[in-house]
């Protein structure tokens, strides 16, 4: 006779045909199938800290939610529009793969992202990072990450979260991909870049880079191995280790550019990347404008001499590979450029007018 049925609930009485497990196969767990939940759940309790310690007024709750949230009236934002930015480090990876120095390429991811929305006139507010790899080694992770965190604190944003894949068989071992993701805010009133302001004879003022930062790695390492020399020489262009010399990270520029965002002393802004001048310094002009550079006007920075005489590298493509020295360039009015060296001067810069805007 069955059991009464108690009110409100239903029971489903089951005749279990096949057990769910035999006896003469081995059971498998997902760690066997290469994905470590525990090393995972003991990563996320060491980078806790890290993200922590970045932490800004806005940002809500802590890591493990399903999503981050910021509260924009904290920060007494009044007419804000949000700008979204997302990058990668390249094939600089390699390098770190080769070096077995992994803390520095996440001051590079986050410089990417962060950098690129300074351009747009924004602060950046938060970040998120992406990690990829085969297998999860903690220690890379975490060093990886810590250096995600450097770069967040430099920017003046917050680490609010991230995803950890753990994907057997998709990447070499001791190999990972890094990819970031940050959104920031700007006045409505400073949206960069102010096109319809922007006049022939404009000043172009360039602050320094600390080397190739995340771009042009592919020719850097085809240069490297021509020369024969290895990660662990001492670099031809640096007292350092070539690999280590190789590894500096992006500049990050919120320190020097927000200031003359909010001051209204700038009209354009341009994060030199990938095409160098030649490229992204357009992508801040109205296209009846271009710019006109003076290269004389700047030194150039050894690491650049290096890769030139070593790669054969002509003078036109080395302006449109590296950033040559400028890691980010500002348009201003001539009869604001005085202030602005000034402003940048005052944060530990040595800016440098490189050229000027012409009719295109």
């Amino acid at each position: 006779m069955e059991p009464p049925c108690p009110a409100g609930r239903i029971f489903i009485h089951m005749v279990t045909r096949f057990p769910m497990t035999s006896k003469d196969k081995p059971s498998l767990s997902y760690k066997d199938a290469g994905v470590d939940i525990e090393a995972g759940e003991r990563l996320v309790d060491a980078i806790s800290p890290l993200a922590k310690a970045t932490r800004r007024a806005g940002v809500m709750g802590g890591l493990g939610g399903f999503g981050a949230l910021f509260d924009l009236k904290k920060e007494n934002w009044k007419d804000p529009i949000l700008v979204s930015g997302t990058d990668g480090v390249g094939t600089k990876l390699m390098l770190a793969f080769e070096t077995g120095i992994h803390n520095t390429v996440g001051i590079d991811l986050v410089a990417m992202c962060a950098n690129d929305v300074l351009a747009q006139g924004a602060e950046p507010l938060f970040f998120l990072d992406y990690f990829a790899c085969g297998k999860l080694d903690p220690g890379i992770a975490e060093a990886v990450i810590s250096g995600i965190a450097e770069g967040c604190r430099q920017a003046g944003c917050a680490l609010v979260g991230g995803e950890t894949a753990e994907m057997p068989g998709m990447y070499p071992p001791g190999h990972y991909d890094l990819a970031g993701f940050v959104v920031g805010a700007v006045e409505r009133e400073n949206v960069l870049p102010r096109f319809a302001e922007m006049k022939a004879g404009d000043v172009l003022i360039g602050i320094a880079s600390s080397g190739p930062h995340s771009n042009g790695y592919s020719l850097i390492r085809r240069i490297v191995e021509r020369t024969g020399l290895k990660w662990d020489a001492t670099a031809p262009f640096s007292n350092k280790p070539l690999g280590e010399a190789l590894l500096t990270p992006t500049r990050l520029y919120s320190h020097a550019a927000l200031p003359l965002i909010r001051n209204e002393r700038i009209k354009g802004l341009a994060h030199i990347t990938g095409g160098g001048l030649t490229e992204n310094v357009p992508r801040m002009l109205p296209d009846d404008l271009t710019a006109r550079f003076d290269r004389a006007s700047w030194p150039l920075p050894d690491i650049f001499r290096w890769l030139q005489e070593e790669g054969n590298v002509a003078e036109d493509e080395m302006h449109r590979t590296f950033n040559m020295g400028i890691g980010l360039v500002f348009a201003v009015s001539p009869d604001q450029a005085e202030r602005a060296i000034a402003d940048l001067q005052a944060v530990g810069e040595n800016p440098v007018v490189i050229g000027d805007l012409v009719p295109a």
